[in-house]
């Protein structure tokens, strides 16, 4: 579920973040869902259990999830996030689309790029 990159120069935390907000804007993780413990998860992980606890709280104060006293933390509605994530997407494709046509490439161009990315699903050649 959640792999850290040690090479990575962001902190651990941020990566758990990340990868917790990728999960749940992909479904992979659903409204409600129970995330796991802050003990489990730090033991999973081989790390301390207060970075677990610090990526919890901004996941917490972005909005992405919420805790219950005593049960522990969840998946929350996440559907205006997503909105907006897309929205943001969408946007910066338009900023590519204008700097590519300031650049003299042709839409049907860019066009075949975007559907080959959606025919490989997304997956790099690397």
């Amino acid at each position: 579920m959640i792999i850290l990159d040690y090479r990575d120069r962001r902190p651990i935390y941020e990566q758990i973040v990340e990868r917790f907000q990728e999960l749940m804007m992909s479904s992979v993780l659903e409204k409600d869902a129970q995330l796991p413990s802050v003990r489990s998860l730090a033991m999973d992980l081989s790390i301390n259990p207060n970075t677990i606890q610090r990526a919890y709280a901004e996941l917490e104060r972005k909005g992405y999830i919420y805790s219950v006293k005593g049960k522990g933390n969840f998946v929350a509605d996440n559907r205006s996030l997503k909105d907006s994530r897309k929205e943001a997407v969408l946007k910066k494709q338009e900023e590519t689309a204008m700097e590519a046509m300031g650049l003299g490439v042709e839409g049907a161009m860019l066009k075949r790029v975007i559907d080959e990315i959606y025919e490989k699903g997304g997956k790099s050649d690397d």
